[in-house]
């Protein structure tokens, strides 16, 4: 089967299922694993990567109230593809092209492919899509095995958080400028990784708190994690933070619990979701969590008062 893949969690999807060499196209967000940015591109986001947080929303804004997306098809990387399957989405248009704009594009090419169409809200929503897209290949049998395994892992970290004696406060920041609590899976990740998330829906969109609102829930553990950028990034953003008002008054400040992670273990409803609740439990309990954290997934960052600093965690 030929396999077309226009969100990058598919791509993870498709490749935790063995069938990377069934991709004939993919997304330019498509970078894990490594293997897949060598797929033809079918997908781009239109906005440069040097654009700063509050350059990004505001150009998103622009999009919306002009009824621009914010990607853009290759309909002639799609046209040599001849995918059988498409993988879409209709989760986040910000964050990749939705199933309506995809669906008329293979119309206009007169393609008629079979379409996939993924919008999960919760951590077990991803685990369901990853067993969907398995019986949509014929290897049905081998996804149920890889969620098996994927909620082993996740028993593991529940069992581990079930009798602590603190849930911190925590506050999960999917975007800088303006600041946004993360929704959908993230409550659930915190929970399960023994954490409170202050801030968030569970199972509901992303929502943008003020900073009057965050200081008044006093959050012990910030996570910083905006969705598409990298750590990087995030560390020529972060500085910004110190000169909000309250901020050095934050227990997480002024604890030095403040981390920026790498989003993609946070905002992709792939299988590594399972590996950022993982990273979560060490984050908030590191005397019964350890070795959980990828090399280079955390910065511990110092944004109190004084010089601001960062380090790898665990050191």
């Amino acid at each position: 089967m030929r396999i077309c893949s226009l969100q990058s969690s598919a791509t993870e999807i498709v490749y935790a299922l063995g069938l990377g060499s069934q991709l004939v196209a993919v997304t330019d967000r498509c970078d894990y694993p490594p293997e897949a940015s060598k797929k033809p591109i079918a997908s781009r986001g239109i906005f440069s990567g040097d654009l700063s947080s509050g350059e990004i929303d505001r150009a998103v804004n622009e999009c919306v109230q002009s009824g621009r997306s914010t990607h853009i098809l290759d309909k002639e990387v799609l046209r040599a593809a001849r995918p059988d399957l498409v993988i879409t989405q209709d989760l986040c248009h910000v964050c990749a092209v939705g199933s309506g704009e995809v669906i008329q594009a293979f119309h206009t090419l007169e393609l008629k492919p079979q379409f996939v169409v993924l919008a999960p809200a919760t951590l077990w929503d991803v685990l369901d899509n990853i067993q969907r897209v398995g019986q949509t290949v014929g290897v049905g049998d081998h996804a149920e095995k890889v969620v098996a395994q994927l909620q082993h892992r996740i028993r593991e970290v529940a069992e581990g958080t079930m009798l602590v004696n603190k849930r911190p406060r925590v506050f999960c920041m999917e975007w800088i400028d303006p600041p946004m609590a993360g929704g959908h899976w993230m409550s659930e990740m915190i929970w399960l990784a023994g954490g409170v998330d202050i801030l968030g829906r569970h199972g509901l969109t992303s929502v943008q708190p003020t900073w009057e609102g965050i200081a008044a829930c006093q959050p012990e553990v910030i996570i910083i994690q905006p969705c598409g950028l990298d750590i990087p990034r995030t560390l020529r953003e972060v500085q910004s933070l110190v000169k909000r008002d309250g901020w050095h008054k934050l227990p997480a400040v002024q604890d030095n619990q403040v981390y920026a992670v790498d989003p993609v273990y946070f905002t992709r409803p792939g299988p590594r979701l399972v590996t950022g609740t993982e990273i979560l439990a060490q984050i908030l309990h590191p005397e019964t969590f350890h070795g959980l954290i990828p090399h280079g997934a955390v910065m511990q960052l110092g944004l109190g008062k004084g010089e601001p600093s960062a380090k790898e965690y665990p050191g």
